[in-house]
């Protein structure tokens, strides 16, 4: 198509020329030919190679031929329209016999071949290196995340790295990273996964952090499970890296009134969390939702879906999370200036509960050397597929794939409560160390 209404332009070009004819027959289609050349026309594979030689080839032709005296005749206008018939014919004919090209344009900077970097398909590696700080001399690590100082014996644990099949994720360097977050508000709103993942990024940045009473809670919290709001500033370089607790983002309430006896409270599905107001003044927002959509703690604890002033009594998890996401993709879309605001969403943590009611947690000394079924998730299928779907650019971390491995990394009885197993979140130093390196290589290099 770009080939044919080059053509065109060129014959417009021709036609629209000046009574200097002459002049313009030689001139116009040189700089037109030169400036198509000039274009980076080869990031575009196969198809920019071909306008290349195109091009370059009636260049070579108008500098033999436009200078003789021909071009002073009939003869010479129709040598002209021969070449410009040329590259309409020949760049037609090449879209018909390679239909790719339009999509190649298309999908410029997404592409799917292996020269591409996925950081999600890969494999975890040994690493001496790690980890990359001690959760002891960090203030804001949970002391439940902790599984050294809780008890745990072995650290092989803390020695893994993600290695990318196709690349390489850049080595964590804690002063570039402070540099780069100068003077922003960095935000992560979700569940406990999400509180996880925040302590860990404060955790790495305090290593680069000369006087360490500069990093404090801004209203002086202490770190606990229940607190809506948790934020830290780092006051030598003047930014922040916030908190917010939003098991399921969209608005949870009372039920209706005239509503079933068994219907206790409600989740809004049409709504945000009302704290969402709070998120809109951020340069970077990271979200996650997911564990807290089942139905222990649902439907069995009286929790219903409501949209507008109706109840969904029948309305199945996936159904209703999928229509809280779409919630959340609309409000994006409408609240957030994504010209200054980076969008993230975490797909859903790999756990490695097991038994029919997911009762038993047993940690393994090592990764597992096959996910066995934990790479893949209908929650994280959703969040591709509503993403995916957005009008505003946002970035999925989609970590499933890469935690699946994992079964050695959760807290399991190494945590404050050793009597309450954990295979859901994890050890600190450990897996959301890697989350953090992957989303700062991605606000590092802008893409």
């Amino acid at each position: 198509m770009w080939l044919c209404v080059f053509g065109f332009i060129s014959l417009s070009w021709l036609l629209l020329c000046d009574d200097s004819w002459c002049y313009c027959l030689w001139v116009c289609p040189v700089q037109l030919i030169d400036t198509v050349s000039r274009l980076n026309w080869i990031s575009m594979g196969y198809s920019g190679l071909f306008i290349t030689k195109v091009a370059s080839f009636g260049k070579r032709l108008l500098k033999d031929h436009f200078k003789s005296w021909v071009f002073q005749s009939l003869n010479g206008l129709i040598v002209l329209g021969s070449l410009v018939s040329f590259f309409v014919v020949a760049g037609c004919a090449y879209l018909y016999v390679f239909p790719t090209f339009h999509s190649v344009i298309q999908n410029y900077g997404i592409s799917n071949s292996s020269s591409e970097c996925n950081v999600f398909e890969g494999r975890w590696i040994r690493d001496e290196s790690y980890p990359l700080y001690n959760a002891s001399d960090c203030p804001f690590a949970e002391r439940g995340f902790n599984c050294l100082v809780n008890g745990r014996k072995d650290q092989g644990y803390l020695k893994w790295r993600w290695k990318p099949k196709n690349c390489e994720i850049p080595r964590f360097r804690v002063h570039g990273v402070l540099e780069k977050l100068r003077g922003k508000r960095v935000v992560f709103i979700g569940d406990s996964m999400s509180r996880t993942q925040w302590e860990s990024l404060i955790c790495l940045l305090m290593t680069g952090v000369e006087d360490k009473r500069s990093v404090y809670e801004i209203k002086g919290n202490s770190i606990t499970k229940r607190i809506r709001y948790l934020g830290v500033q780092f006051s030598s370089f003047n930014f922040s890296v916030v908190f917010y607790r939003s098991v399921f983002l969209v608005q949870p309430g009372l039920a209706p009134k005239h509503g079933p006896k068994r219907a206790k409270s409600s989740l809004h599905l049409d709504k945000m969390d009302e704290i969402s107001k709070e998120w809109i003044d951020s340069d970077i927002l990271i979200f996650n939702t997911g564990h807290w959509w089942t139905r222990s703690k649902l439907f069995e604890m009286g929790c219903y879906f409501q949209v507008g002033g109706a109840l969904k009594l029948g309305m199945s998890i996936p159904t209703a999370f999928r229509t809280a996401l779409n919630t959340w993709a609309s409000w994006i879309e409408t609240a957030i200036n994504t010209n200054r605001t980076r969008v993230f969403f975490r797909s859903f943590e790999s756990s490695h509960w097991s038994g029919r009611r997911r009762q038993f947690c047993k940690v393994t000394r090592n990764p597992l050397s096959k996910p066995k079924g934990r790479g893949q998730s209908p929650f994280s299928d959703i969040i591709m597929k509503v993403v995916e779907n957005m009008a505003v650019p946002a970035t999925v971390l989609h970590v499933t794939p890469m935690g699946a491995f994992r079964s050695d990394a959760h807290v399991g009885t190494n945590s404050d409560t050793p009597s309450v197993p954990d295979c859901s979140h994890w050890c600190l130093p450990g897996v959301p160390d890697m989350w953090n390196e992957i989303l700062l290589s991605y606000l590092l290099s802008g893409n």
